[in-house]
């Protein structure tokens, strides 16, 4: 279940991914599997190929991909926030008071 973005937020990153670009949604999540987890940023990107290349370079694996219409990784906890430091992504840290 996502919180704390909007209809348009959502639409960007998904006109970006279908763009083939390496895109960042972070928002509030909930899953009872992560207990400890309560964001999650989704990492998406059309291209497969990209997106498993990226993923690479922070230790993630192709087979983390979720092949949904969207493909992406979803990160969380100390991933998700090094990651976001890594990509300078300071505003979903801040935002998210990550």
């Amino acid at each position: 279940m996502a919180f704390g973005i909007n209809r348009s937020e959502l639409n960007e990153w998904k006109r970006d991914v279908m763009a083939g670009k390496i895109s960042f949604l972070t928002h509030y999540w909930q899953d009872e599997r992560f207990p400890k987890a309560h964001t999650v940023t989704k990492v998406g990107c059309i291209d497969i190929n990209i997106l498993a290349k990226w993923g690479k370079r922070y230790g993630l694996k192709h087979e983390w991909i979720h092949m949904h219409r969207y493909p992406h990784f979803d990160l969380f906890e100390d991933i998700q926030k090094r990651v976001l430091k890594a990509e300078k992504l300071y505003d979903h840290i801040e935002r998210f008071q990550l």
